[in-house]
């Protein structure tokens, strides 16, 4: 597996694809931190990583539509299938080498933090503030970078799979910046929703109404098992499509 995983990772940076997503992710992040927090003048970072995660509708397929689709159109794919390596630690490799990228690029980020907490001590040292507390809360930054990387890991897990049904690259990022897009607009279709059944199934599934608490700076563990599922099934799913086609 830990083959598998370096030369995925090392893929990245060999052609274009991982400076180009590293250097859009960095620029989106930037530009909605100052559009978001800087640019209102607030400490309020909730607002920035919600749109940071409509972002991830174009920045995931570009980590994850090579990741299968590559190796069937170089004709490799029989060499993953008859080397000594399990199913399952082929299709983990190639999902932690691209996590790697992604969780890394998300710790850089946190550079846009930074003149939040400098002009927080500014004000503090100013004499005539008299709030007790100034400045960015600290939780609710970890708790909203905790939520983004689960749901970074679970539409990671999306395409990979659907990485593996096609050869097209573009087929792949396609279709997985629909399945994400769907995913993420469901809370806002939810609102026009009159039947409440409908309604609970909807906030249910809704990727970004769980998203809601670690917004709070509150951990939701039934949130962090739900996103936590989705990734472990379409991994699974990855490795059935596999399974069939190392015996079909």
């Amino acid at each position: 597996m830990f083959a598998i995983y370096k030369k995925e990772l090392r893929s990245y940076f060999i052609n274009a694809i991982g400076y180009v997503y590293v250097g859009v992710f960095l620029a989106a992040a930037a530009l909605l931190c100052c559009y978001t927090t800087l640019g209102s003048q607030s400490y309020d970072t909730s607002t920035y990583f919600t749109m940071l995660i409509f972002a991830f509708i174009i920045l995931i397929p570009l980590l994850t539509m090579k990741l299968f689709a590559e190796e069937k159109k170089l004709r490799t794919e029989q060499l993953l299938l008859t080397a000594p390596v399990s199913i399952w630690e082929m299709v983990l490799g190639k999902f932690l080498a691209a996590f790697t990228l992604f969780f890394g690029t998300v710790v850089v980020s946190c550079i846009n933090f930074f003149p939040l907490y400098s002009y927080a001590r500014a004000e503090r040292a100013n004499e005539s503030y008299s709030v007790m507390h100034v400045g960015p809360v600290t939780a609710e930054i970890l708790s909203c970078l905790i939520g983004i990387i689960l749901i970074g890991a679970a539409f990671i897990a999306i395409g990979l799979f659907v990485s593996s049904l096609t050869e097209n690259q573009l087929a792949a990022a396609v279709i997985t910046v629909a399945i994400i897009a769907v995913m993420l607009v469901l809370d806002m279709v939810n609102q026009f929703i009159d039947v409440y059944a409908i309604r609970f199934v909807i906030d249910w599934i809704s990727v970004m109404s769980r998203f809601g608490s670690f917004t709070g700076g509150m951990l939701d563990f039934s949130a962090i098992l739900y996103y936590l599922s989705i990734t472990g099934v379409f991994l699974l799913l990855t490795t059935r499509v596999y399974d069939k086609r190392r015996w079909g």
